[in-house]
């Protein structure tokens, strides 16, 4: 914040922000009524984990647990509360809801915060098709919570009660970049080296020591996700299996996974999965994305055993985290996240 602003408790600047809070307020108790009337328990999980995730581009907050003898143990702020989430699925609880706090370092912009607000629901012995009808929903009963018929944000434009269009992560790169994605999955390993080519000739540079999933991310963010949600929600289904490390692949094709993602005038809002439940398998790619992060000089967090073992016997199941500050951000028509948060986190 420049030091000639005045900060955000100042009776003027919160008043600015108060009606995108009480729309906030009418959201929640719209979206938590929604989950009650169809059998989810809403549950609060711990915050304070032995791993954060072991997401490869997500970075976290640490802190010291000191017991009574003085024993110093180190944990950390989660990025989501799917392993805990996890945990009460193998305990038995087939439909749960959390709107939790999470934690995420490093990110800060008009749709990022290191502290936000994430909306996050299991399904038991249920097809992850099975939360894309949860998304439609949700996305009418914001809406109407917020009064607002259409959405709009830095100039593109969504109707948020429209039924969502469903298109392949494949599809979307070849409609929107001209890349044949597939083409470079199949192998071991993705071909890196294609995909930088097909990357550069569509106009998006790449960098020397750029890998599969860099190239695969330059392009989603120019060239994709701007026509995504536009007149009317998108649902990006089946993305390559090197970018959707706690989902199945699909039946018909191992080179996709069972992994979509929710957008809006451009914007992502939630993040979808038919859950992996092979928890060998899920070990190898979690210490996979940890040797990766330290051959790049970035901090590796420790795998949850207790998440691997509970993970041996869960259920099939589909889980979805959706970002409740980003739909609130466009459904009450406010620029940025920290316009409907009660206050954001102080800058340094």
């Amino acid at each position: 914040m420049p030091a000639s602003a005045s900060p955000s408790w100042s009776p003027h600047v919160y008043a600015d922000r108060r009606p995108f809070l009480l729309a906030r307020a009418r959201i929640a108790a719209a979206l938590r009524r929604w989950f009650e009337a169809r059998g989810f328990l809403e549950v609060e999980t711990p915050i304070l984990q032995r791993s954060p995730g072991n997401e490869a581009h997500l970075e976290a907050f640490a802190t010291e647990l000191v017991g009574p003898d003085g024993a110093s143990h180190r944990l950390y702020l989660h990025t989501s509360p799917e392993f805990a989430m996890k945990k009460l699925l193998a305990a038995g609880e087939p439909r749960l809801v959390t709107l939790a706090r999470v934690f995420r370092n490093r990110e800060r912009s008009a749709t990022h915060h290191p502290e936000f607000t994430m909306l996050e629901w299991y399904r038991a012995g249920a097809p992850y098709a099975d939360l894309m009808d949860d998304c439609a929903a949700l996305l009418a009963a914001a809406a109407e919570a917020a009064g607002s018929r259409h959405w709009s944000h830095r100039g593109r434009s969504c109707d948020p009660f429209a039924e969502p269009e469903r298109v392949s992560v494949a599809d979307a790169f070849a409609r929107h970049a001209g890349v044949d994605l597939l083409a470079t999955l199949g192998r071991a390993e993705p071909d890196r080296d294609a995909l930088v080519r097909q990357a550069e000739a569509a106009g998006v540079p790449c960098a020397a020591d750029d890998s599969w999933s860099d190239a695969f991310s330059r392009l989603l963010s120019a060239r994709v996700e701007p026509h995504l949600g536009i007149g009317r929600p998108t649902v990006l289904d089946r993305y390559p299996a090197p970018e959707a490390a706690l989902a199945r692949p699909c039946a018909d094709d191992p080179r996709a996974a069972e992994r979509f993602e929710l957008y809006c005038c451009g914007v992502e809002l939630a993040n979808g999965f038919g859950e992996l439940t092979d928890a060998a398998e899920q070990r190898r790619r979690f210490e996979a994305a940890m040797a990766g992060r330290a051959a790049r000089g970035q901090d590796s967090y420790p795998l949850d055993e207790d998440f691997l073992d509970a993970l041996a016997i869960m259920p099939e199941a589909s889980g979805i985290a959706l970002g409740f500050d980003r739909l609130v951000m466009l459904a009450a028509g406010a620029p940025a996240v920290e316009q409907v948060m009660a206050l954001p986190v102080a800058r340094g």
